[in-house]
């Protein structure tokens, strides 16, 4: 068997052995159309680590059958890149996957720019960053971004069951024999990182000794001990831990401190702090709102430490935002508002912007009628003066309506009430 770890061996060879990023891989969608076309632009993919950058960058040169060299932006220096690029002389084309992209320096990005200009060299950068902050706006300006999601679960079986019946790359030679629920579990608490759900399939194997039958069994027990997660108490199609998670949420929403510590308990023992994480700062803008609006300042702050201590110890300020936000008053005014306007927007309720409204800041822009009669709000004592903001079919629509649970927002809806009357 080669030495290379199994997920290095069983990256996809063309695009239609990726898995999952349906929204970019998927028949008609952009890269595939990309690769069957030959027509192959320099691109930026952005997303968390093990979802399937490089393999998407060995998959389209796969297909493309263009020569492909991968380089770190921060461990290979310029002479690395001068290497790759006068293989693009000779063969007309490089496919130059550089990882860590956000971290390229001046002086090599000076020296790949030209060879991106003519196309000899298409870039496939990768990040976790995001590029639309952490990359240089040369290199941007010249690359498209695509965004990749975290696997699913689902996703990440596919690639487990693979690689188990795979004789050339994967373990099929081996025959090991996986429960489901062991599967199911590698593919839970990985997180959507497909790299390490099939680091710890091939250590379950190979660290297991045949049974009595001679065969190699992975059980749940097994799967935990070579992932170090415990698990949970997940069904067969992964509801399980989508059920935990709305019940987490649901528990805060209805103000029960001692529910939402269990679920939240649940989801530390998963290892889950991205599911953990985007769910309170849901529930912080969602369910209380602008009933305590700083709640979720001090949640953000929360995720912050507990992301930057790890686990065991994030388990404390995330019990912190918890027992706040549980505790907390509870306004969905905000949401309702938003959703309620886009409904609007989605139904083609919307019309022209009021011509008082409109940008004046052209030459030409008062023969258009634009910005005239406008009122500016500061030049009057109360900061405020009555005018049409809305266009005119939506000019008395009312989208938000206030709650009055939390101080804040009562204080919000006196001044919105007011506002109203006049």
């Amino acid at each position: 068997m080669s030495e290379k770890p199994l997920a290095f061996r069983m990256r996809p060879k063309n695009i239609d052995e990726v898995i999952g990023q349906d929204h970019l891989v998927g028949e008609g969608k952009i890269i595939n159309r990309m690769v069957k076309a030959k027509q192959l632009s320099s691109m930026i993919l952005y997303g968390p680590p093990g979802v399937g950058k490089t393999s998407i960058a060995s998959a389209i040169a796969g297909s493309t059958k263009y020569a492909f060299r991968m380089l770190n932006a921060v461990t290979n220096n310029k002479k690395d890149m001068e290497i790759v690029a006068a293989e693009a002389k000779m063969s007309g084309k490089v496919i130059l996957l550089l990882d860590e992209v956000h971290r390229l320096d001046k002086g090599k990005q000076d020296f790949l720019l030209p060879y991106l200009e003519n196309g000899m060299i298409t870039l496939i950068g990768a990040t976790t960053s995001n590029p639309y902050l952490a990359i240089n706006p040369a290199i941007r300006s010249r690359c498209q971004i695509f965004e990749l999601k975290p696997l699913t679960p689902e996703d990440i079986v596919v690639a487990l069951t693979r690689a188990l019946a795979d004789c050339e790359r994967g373990l099929g030679k081996m025959d090991p024999e996986v429960s489901d629920d062991a599967l199911l579990h590698l593919a839970t608490v990985s997180n959507g990182d497909v790299r390490s759900a099939l680091n710890a399939l091939e250590l379950a194997v190979l660290s297991t000794s045949p049974g009595q039958d001679g065969k190699i069994h992975i059980d749940v027990k097994t799967a935990e001990e070579c992932i170090q997660r415990k698990s949970m108490s997940y069904d067969k199609d992964g509801d399980g831990h989508y059920d935990v998670l709305s019940a987490f949420q649901k528990s805060i929403r209805g103000s029960d401190v001692n529910a939402a510590l269990h679920y939240l308990g649940r989801l530390i023992e998963a290892g889950d702090l991205i599911s953990i994480a985007r769910r309170l700062i849901v529930i912080a803008y969602e369910d209380v709102g602008l009933a305590s609006p700083q709640a979720g300042q001090r949640t953000l702050a929360a995720i912050e430490t507990a992301e930057r201590l790890g686990f065991p110890e994030a388990r404390i300020p995330l019990a912190n935002a918890v027992i706040e936000l549980c505790l907390s008053p509870k306004s969905n005014s905000a949401i309702i508002a938003i959703d309620a306007a886009l409904t609007d927007i989605r139904q083609g309720k919307s019309g022209e912007v009021p011509a008082h409204l409109r940008d004046a800041h052209y030459k030409g822009a008062k023969e258009l009628g634009r910005g005239i009669d406008y009122k500016y709000p500061h030049d009057y004592d109360a900061g405020w003066i009555k005018q049409q903001y809305l266009p005119d079919r939506l000019k008395n629509k009312q989208y938000y309506e206030p709650k009055l649970t939390g101080k804040f927002e009562q204080a919000l809806a006196m001044v919105y009430e007011r506002l109203n009357k006049k």
